[in-house]
């Protein structure tokens, strides 16, 4: 079903007076704090037993891939099973891995089992929750609500990775895992104390596997939702190429110490300024109209690195294409209309996957392109890539599918 954009502007204030949304909201936060610290702290270990820097990668992407298989097979689970249970007991799931990663002694290639094994569930719940924001918010709200979990989660991933370097120069690595597990547990506990109990929507039964497949084979087959989707996962792919290489970057251009990591701050910053302009003082008509130009906007600025800009000017442009992330705004509303009732849970949980999937791969593919021809211009090939699809994206409207 399409409707037209709202015209009404929804306030921040108003979407997070709904409890039950507040209460989805905050776990989430507690829960990407943890999988920040975790994904750094079993990096870092699986270094220090292997001395691998290979391993060390894999480690630290081991959580991304599967999940597209789990949203392929499992992502009908989103619609069929209380989601209550399904979110706490994600959560849960995750508590216990990461528990097992930081007492047990495991080899590494079955600690990087045991990730990749939670990764392919994880599509389940991130699904089940995107359902609960959809049936709980609507009109602008629901938008604003989509654009308050994805603010979290930039400033939740910083805390991460903070919380997480501490712990580990603290107290270790596996401790620095226990501390992980013990966040889980609290966004678990949370979400089976702050939800009320629900019913599924009675998504019909059969099996699993092929219920899977073929709502991902709807997903992806009809038009205007596959649009939709690539639209949402492709600048944020190409642009995490560029993020993954300012480490790189920056000790090429031999900058001071710790430059990089104000230079990789600067992105989620400019995202969150992004997300409340656009947010809070553009009316949901003129967002949707903005989606292109703002999706331009992350791409842009990165083609300057093909001229090997110093700090501050890197700053500035990093600072400048994270705002662009606001461009996702215009889109919300559309791909809820476009995705059937019966099938929401599996199509929040194929963006989802599909987001983290994407991400994952973007960096291989620009580092393998910086090996050849240098970091600034696997950066600026990044932000073409990007501008690219912005170009695409203005191609159609997503207002009116056809």
């Amino acid at each position: 079903m399409t409707t037209h954009a709202p015209t009404h502007r929804t306030t921040y204030r108003e979407v997070l007076a709904e409890p039950r949304f507040r209460v989805l909201f905050l776990a989430r936060s507690v829960a990407i704090t943890a999988d920040s610290l975790r994904i750094s702290a079993f990096s870092v270990l699986v270094f220090a037993t292997t001395a691998s820097p290979l391993l060390s990668a894999v480690a630290f992407g081991a959580g991304f891939l599967p999940q597209l298989f789990g949203s392929v097979l499992l992502g009908p689970l989103a619609d069929r099973l209380p989601p209550r249970a399904l979110i706490a007991g994600g959560y849960l799931l995750e508590a216990v891995a990461a528990l097992a990663l930081a007492s047990l002694p495991l080899s590494v290639a079955a600690d990087l089992a045991l990730v990749a094994l939670v990764a392919v569930v994880t599509p389940v719940f991130h699904g089940a929750s995107g359902r609960l924001v959809a049936r709980w918010l609507t009109g602008d709200a629901y938008v604003l609500g989509r654009s308050l979990n994805g603010m979290a989660s930039s400033v939740a991933q910083l805390a991460g990775l903070a919380v997480g370097g501490a712990a580990v120069a603290a107290l270790g690595t596996r401790q620095a895992l226990a501390v992980g597990a013990a966040l889980h547990l609290t966004a678990a506990v949370a979400v089976r104390l702050g939800l009320p109990r629900l019913d599924p929507d009675g998504a019909p039964a059969g099996s699993l596997a092929k219920a899977g497949l073929r709502g991902t084979a709807a997903l992806l087959g009809a038009r205007h939702p596959r649009r939709l989707l690539l639209a949402q996962w492709l600048p944020g792919a190409a642009t995490a190429g560029a993020e993954a290489l300012i480490v790189a970057y920056a000790g090429q251009r031999h900058f001071a110490p710790g430059t990089y990591a104000l230079l990789m701050a600067c992105l989620p910053a400019g995202m969150l300024v992004g997300a409340l302009v656009v947010g809070r003082l553009v009316r949901p008509p003129v967002r949707e109209r903005l989606v292109a130009p703002l999706a331009a906007v992350m791409g842009l600025p990165l083609l300057a690195f093909a001229a090997d800009p110093g700090a501050g000017a890197s700053a500035a442009l990093l600072l400048c294409a994270g705002t662009g992330f606001a461009y996702a705004l215009g889109l919300q509303r559309a791909f809820l209309d476009a995705v059937p009732d019966a099938n929401q849970g599996q199509a929040f949980g194929l963006l989802s996957s599909g987001t983290m999937t994407l991400q994952g791969l973007g960096p291989a593919c620009f580092g393998v392109l910086a090996t050849a021809a240098g970091t600034g211009a696997a950066m600026a090939a990044a932000g073409a890539a990007t501008l690219a699809t912005a170009c695409w994206i203005a191609t159609w409207h997503t207002a009116n599918p056809s």
